[in-house]
Formats: structure tokens, C-alpha cells, sequence
């Protein structure tokens, strides 16, 4: 956390400790950035405007020494050129003073992986030989065979994303999908099957009804992971104030 006003700066940082966070203080560009260069963080939180370097400048220095850390920089009054020129030296999002501290919580709390994939599949071999690939990447994973129990985990935990099968025994992965989609409307659905010359017309379906996209059996998780990163990264800009929705960038 990086502000010169100290005294908002032990604010912001009690308020993490308390939600569980281990947050540093910084009190300049310059001190945020030898902070980096020295120890590792999940994230930087730190003001545009301050004496010495200032939170542009702060930001290409540690981008320079981490260029995967997210730095979120904040702004009272942050013109439209200042806000151009962070997000061309890879600022995550430049919010708008006093911050919203829940919308920070929500934010780190999905950069640590804390919302979980649900996968749903009729075949318990599958379910968790994909859980413990996941779980051994750092995401939390939960995993269903049953059709009618799916929606009961969606109203008890806030997933990620849902893996969902096309073919799950008796049942039908789409009719699935439609029963997702009607009560959660942006919630991402990747399809999978193994059925490549049968499932045609259900993953057409399924596309229709809003899949985020669908991968065939033996899944290649390099590519599922891939999915699951940029759908991560679209749900964390989208809690900085971007639109979100359920279809894929490519």
C-alpha cells in the first residue's frame, strides 16, 4: 500500500490485516519501488499523485523488476491522459479516490484464487484427476457427478467457473447449462466432451445458450488452464469497474 498520507495508508493496511492479508506500507514511488526489488507481493496499491517519483513513474520501475505483478494505482483527480499513460506502462486499473475498500477485498481475493472451479461429470476418475491438476496450479476445486446437485453448489459457494460434461449419464449437460444460465446469467460454462462426431449439434446448442466455449476429451489442460487465467483476468478488471461478460475474447 503506497500513499505519502500516512495516516490513510494505516488505514487501508489495518483493514487488510484484519481480512487476512499481509499488507506493507510504502510512503513514496521510491520506497514502493526498492519495497519490490527486495520482496515479493501478491499486489501494489499505490497513489498517482506523490512527492519525489510519482505513481507512474514508481510503476514503470517495478514493472521493470516484476513485470507480472499487478499494480493497481489510484487517483483523487486522475485526468484521462494520466489514466491513458498508466494503463500504457501496465497498470491493472486506476481507481477513482476515496476507494471502494470492499471492491479491494473482493479484488485480492479473487487474485489469490480464492473462488472455485466446479467440475461436473458423470465419471469419477475425471473429476479428480482434473481436480488434483488444478489444485496442484494453486486453484481451489470442487468437483460433482450429480446433474441436480450442481445449481445447490452454485448457491453455496461463488464458483469461478463450472467444467461442465455434455454427456453426464442420464442426464444433459445443456439442459444444465440452461438451468446455470437462468439463475446465473454471466456465470462462464466450459463445455467438455468426448463425443467429438455425435455432440455436434449439443455444443452448437450449448454456444447458443451462452458456453464460454468447449474443449474435447482427453482435455488439454494446458488450454483449460489458459481459459481459466484469462476468465480470472477478466473477472479482476471487471471488479476494478471494466464490463464482464460470459463470452470469450478470441
Amino acid at each position: 500500500m503506497v500513499d505519502d498520507d500516512r495516516r490513510m495508508v494505516k488505514t487501508i493496511c489495518d483493514i487488510l490485516r484484519v481480512k487476512g492479508h499481509d499488507a506493507h506500507p510504502a510512503y513514496s514511488g521510491e520506497e514502493a519501488v526498492n519495497k519490490v526489488l527486495g520482496e515479493s507481493f501478491d499486489c501494489v496499491l499505490m497513489d498517482l499523485k506523490m512527492p519525489g517519483i510519482d505513481g507512474v513513474e514508481a510503476l514503470k520501475m517495478i514493472k521493470g523488476a516484476a513485470p507480472e505483478l499487478p499494480v493497481v494505482l489510484m487517483s483523487a483527480y486522475a485526468t484521462e491522459n494520466q489514466a491513458e499513460e498508466a494503463s500504457r506502462q501496465g497498470a491493472f486499473a486506476v481507481l477513482t479516490k476515496p476507494i471502494d475498500v470492499q471492491m479491494v477485498l473482493s479484488f485480492l481475493a479473487l487474485l489469490r484464487k480464492e473462488e472455485s472451479i466446479l467440475i461436473v461429470d458423470d465419471d469419477p476418475l475425471f473429476c479428480k484427476t482434473l481436480k488434483d491438476i488444478l489444485q496442484a496450479r494453486g486453484y481451489r476445486v470442487e468437483a460433482e457427478t450429480d446433474p441436480d446437485s450442481v445449481i445447490g453448489h452454485l448457491e453455496e459457494n461463488y464458483e469461478l467457473l463450472v467444467v461442465l460434461d455434455l454427456k453426464l449419464g442420464r442426464g444433459d449437460g445443456v439442459d444444465v447449462l440452461k438451468e446455470i444460465r437462468g439463475k446465473y446469467p454471466t456465470k462462464p460454462v466450459v463445455l467438455v466432451t468426448g463425443h467429438q462426431g455425435e455432440s455436434t449439434s449439443a455444443i452448437e446448442k450449448g454456444m447458443r445458450i451462452g458456453a464460454y466455449t468447449c474443449l474435447y476429451k482427453p482435455l488439454e489442460v494446458e488450454k483449460l488452464v489458459e481459459i481459466i487465467e484469462e476468465i480470472s483476468l477478466r473477472k479482476l478488471r471487471a471488479l476494478l469497474g471494466e464490463p464482464f461478460d460470459i463470452f470469450p475474447l478470441h
